[in-house]
């Protein structure tokens, strides 16, 4: 089972890491963020999402202690890297709005966490991944994690071409004030 479970998470994240990169080096025919955004780039988002989420997860209970972690860093920081994550990340979402999340058009986000990370979704997705893999002590869970990360630190650099674009001067004073991550 661990087997097929780390064949979605890393198709799902090489893929992913694929058309981010693809959408890096050809802007002009990028598939991040999506040229048109509707109900496909919806399902294959969230879908990819939850998906890949769902294997880390289950990947990290078939391996639950293998590692050898700490005890403090596995029940004290794993899951508060967990809580703060998704607190972060859900908050975002939700004063985002989850069609923006996915690629559609909205407002430059500058207030919230935003004031501090140009990208805390993506900022709090790793400290949830960072988490898990501390708590889990999950071995056959670390390629998908690391797969993950991966992705999440590739992201930004296919959307700020994006967001110059779209906001201009906007987003390049944001850029300049505030850092990529923390």
């Amino acid at each position: 089972m661990s087997l097929i479970l780390t064949a979605v998470a890393l198709t799902i994240a090489g893929l992913t890491l694929a058309a981010t990169l693809w959408s890096v080096a050809k802007p002009d025919r990028r598939i991040w963020p999506p040229q048109t955004f509707g109900p496909a780039a919806l399902f294959i988002g969230w879908g990819g999402t939850f998906t890949f989420s769902a294997a880390v997860v289950a990947l990290g209970i078939l391996g639950w202690g293998e590692a050898q972690v700490p005890v403090w860093l596995r029940y004290f920081i794993g899951p508060i890297l967990i809580l703060v994550g998704n607190a972060g990340a859900w908050f975002e979402v939700i004063g985002f709005g989850a069609n923006q999340t996915m690629g559609a058009e909205g407002q430059l986000k500058i207030n919230g966490l935003y004031r501090y990370s140009r990208n805390p979704q993506y900022f709090s997705d790793i400290a949830i991944l960072i988490g898990w893999a501390l708590l889990s002590a999950s071995i056959v869970a670390l390629p998908a994690i690391i797969a993950g990360i991966a992705v999440f630190i590739a992201f930004p650099f296919a959307e700020e071409g994006w967001l110059k674009e779209r906001y201009g001067a906007a987003y390049l004073k944001y850029k300049a004030k505030v850092r990529r991550f923390l």
